[in-house]
This record gives C-alpha cells, sequence and structure tokens, in this order.
C-alpha cells in the first residue's frame, strides 16, 4: 500500500463541479474536469485560437501547443511523441485504426476478443469481419469475471492478426494481466491490441512495458476533455497505409491518421489534464482509491449482490450490483434524486452482461469512484443503497 497521502480537500478545491451537493460516482463514464483544464481551453480559444501551419503568432502557437500535447501524451502513455494519435474519441479511432491495419489481411484471418472487452474493442473487429470475411472469436470470463487465459490461448492459431482486449473492465472493474497476454499475442505473431479507457484514470500507462502494439483511451475518462487518444507501434505506423487526404503530411507519423483538423482547445486541455494527474502522483492515487474502494465493499449492504472481485485484489474501484427487489433503472433513478449519481444498464460492455446472466434484466448499477471521491460520499451512498 502506498504511504504517499493525497490532500483530498486541496484536490477537491481545484473542481468548481464538485462544490455542490451531488457526489459523483459516475466516472467510469466520464469524471469531472478540474477548473485548470477548462482554463485551458478557454485561454486558448481567447489567445491563440488559429489553424496550424501559419506565418502569424497565433498560429505558431497552435504548432507548439499540438507539439506539446504530443510529448504529453508520450509520458502519459510511455512512447513517443510520433507513436501518438489523437482522434475524436477511443471508438472512431478504433474504428479508423482497425481498418488501415485490416488493409494487410485477407478472408479467414481471425481476431481474438474478449467477453470482458466495451463494445468499442469488439465492434470494429465485427463489422471488418462482415466486410473482409474475417473470423471473430470470443475469450471467456470466468464466474468471478477474470479473463480465462486458457481459453485465450486456446484459440490463438496461425492465422490470428490481432488479440484485442481490456486492460479494466468499464463494467465489473476487474484488471486484466496486460503484458501476459500480449506476450500470447505475440507468441501466436499476432498484434496485442489494448482499451486502456478504464484503466487510465486509475494507474499509470506504460506501453512498452505492457507489450502493447495499439493502445487506445479517452482523456474525458481521466479528469480531461472529450478527445481519443492512441499509442501505435511507430513500425505499424510507418507500415500501414493510413485513410487520409493527400495533401496531408506524413509527418509525424501519428499525424498521417489524423483526419482533418484536430480540436486544438481541446489538445490545450488534455496537456492541462496530463498535468493535473502528473502534479497528484500516482502512488497517491492508486493508495488513496485502494481505501476508498475497500471502504465500499466493508460496508455493501447484504441486499446488494455484487458482481466481480470481492476485493480490490486485481481490481480498479468499479463496482458492478444489483439490488433486491429493485431494477437497476428505477435504483438508479431514486439514487440519482438523493444527490447521487452512478450508472445503470450495460455501459456498452454487452457481452460482460451477457456472461453475468444480466443482459434480459437491465443490467445492473455501476459504482465508480475516483480519487475526488471522499470517505464520507462512501459512507452516504452505502447509506443510501440501504434505504432504497
Amino acid at each position: 500500500m502506498s504511504t504517499v497521502a493525497l490532500d483530498v480537500p486541496a484536490v477537491r478545491a481545484r473542481f468548481s463541479a464538485l462544490e455542490g451537493a451531488l457526489a459523483f460516482f459516475d466516472g467510469p463514464g466520464g469524471t469531472q474536469v478540474p477548473d485548470e483544464v477548462i482554463e485551458a481551453i478557454s485561454t486558448y480559444l481567447r489567445e491563440s485560437n488559429a489553424n496550424a501551419g501559419g506565418s502569424f503568432e497565433t498560429s505558431r502557437r497552435t504548432d507548439r501547443l499540438v507539439a506539446d500535447a504530443r510529448l504529453a501524451a508520450a509520458s502519459f502513455l510511455g512512447g513517443s511523441a510520433d507513436e501518438v494519435v489523437f482522434g475524436a474519441n477511443m471508438t472512431t479511432l478504433n474504428f479508423a485504426l482497425s481498418r488501415a491495419a485490416a488493409r494487410e489481411w485477407r478472408e479467414g484471418d481471425e481476431i481474438v476478443v474478449t467477453r470482458l472487452d466495451h463494445d468499442a474493442n469488439v465492434s470494429p473487429w465485427l463489422e471488418l469481419a462482415h466486410d473482409l470475411g474475417l473470423v471473430v472469436s470470443f475469450a471467456d470470463i470466468r464466474d468471478d469475471t477474470t479473463l480465462d487465459l486458457d481459453d485465450l490461448t486456446a484459440q490463438l492459431t496461425d492465422r490470428t492478426r490481432v488479440v484485442a482486449f481490456p486492460w479494466a473492465s468499464n463494467a465489473v472493474g476487474t484488471v486484466v494481466d496486460v503484458a501476459r497476454v500480449a506476450e500470447l499475442a505475440h507468441e501466436a505473431g499476432a498484434l496485442a491490441w489494448v482499451d486502456a479507457v478504464h484503466h487510465a484514470p486509475h494507474g499509470p500507462i506504460d506501453v512498452a512495458t505492457a507489450g502493447a502494439d495499439v493502445l487506445i483511451c479517452s482523456p474525458y475518462k481521466f479528469f480531461g476533455p472529450h478527445l481519443g487518444l492512441a499509442y501505435v507501434r511507430s513500425e505499424l505506423l510507418e507500415r500501414w497505409r493510413p485513410y487520409k487526404v493527400r495533401p496531408a503530411p506524413d509527418e509525424p507519423l501519428g499525424h498521417r491518421y489524423e483526419t482533418g483538423t484536430l480540436p486544438h482547445e481541446l489538445l490545450a486541455g488534455f496537456v492541462a489534464a496530463v498535468d493535473y494527474v502528473g502534479s497528484l502522483g500516482w502512488d497517491a492515487i492508486v493508495g488513496y482509491e485502494r481505501d476508498l474502494g475497500e471502504r465500499f465493499l466493508r460496508g455493501l449492504p447484504k441486499r446488494c449482490r455484487l458482481y466481480g472481485l470481492p476485493s480490490m485484489n486485481g481490481r480498479v474501484p468499479t463496482f458492478a450490483l444489483t439490488i433486491d427487489g429493485i431494477a437497476p433503472d428505477e435504483a438508479a433513478r431514486r439514487l440519482g434524486q438523493r444527490g447521487l449519481a452512478v450508472w445503470q444498464g450495460n455501459y456498452y460492455a454487452l457481452e460482460v452482461m451477457k456472461r453475468l446472466g444480466l443482459e434480459d434484466s437491465g443490467g445492473a448499477v455501476r459504482v465508480g469512484i475516483v480519487h475526488y471521491n471522499t470517505a464520507e460520499e462512501v459512507d452516504r451512498l452505502l447509506a443510501e443503497l440501504e434505504k432504497l
């Protein structure tokens, strides 16, 4: 456990959004944004708003911002600035990158996805299979929601081109052994294609240690603006043929895959978000979130059924549960009326819900804890769950 303390009152003072009575347990759908991110966006629009590549000051400022954003992304992900790709959101990026990769494949080639995935790392492959005659198979999960590596291994063949999998489940919080899955993919001659959207607000990313060939995430899930962000190994960026307009430059490598003008004001917010996380440090964030997660699990009322791992070992503090006698949408509605923001449904994690038998019963209530939540908010949520 980390010995680095998180100054929670000081953290919360950086978020105007946290001044009200609403307790935000909706982080898996998008976190709140610190004021410095908002200010960075507005400052860009006030002082530097221009397209890139011009021979005037505001355009030069934009050029510097884009370069700074690539450096910030490289620092956050552990790759190089050339290996960064920005996009509208993770899903759009995944559709675009998967199509560029698939230009090398032929009918009968295989993709392995998992039943732990968000559909943004499933449907792009299903659509490619429809278009190109590829084969998509699903690696199963165990009853405790951990990924079944034996089942995944059994599905790998010499025709496997990609193993697509999450770093952490957005539905039940389970963390995957990313390096091990990447190793299995590489042994089969396949790419390790990682959805890090749900892991990104909860722990550090190092693409080299993880063994990722492609890794995609969403800054709005880690205290930034609505963007998509990808790391793609440089050899792949050089080899693939991107979908792009002819005059668009080929350098830096990642820029080849960024269609149209980037949302420069959002890049300014992204840089501020990375700086914000860096100002706290992952040791403090991880240790504090673990404490809050354990507090939630210890106090969970007996009428609530938890789906997923029963302790904080092997998970992030995202919890899927059902409440006896109350449908998930009704439970979320009542909690919302009492000033507690939670999600309900399947959260686009269709296969998880099918595997857990929740597909036809409205899914589950999802509670997501991040580092700006407090012990008092957790206790308040537990008390309201008891009273529902």
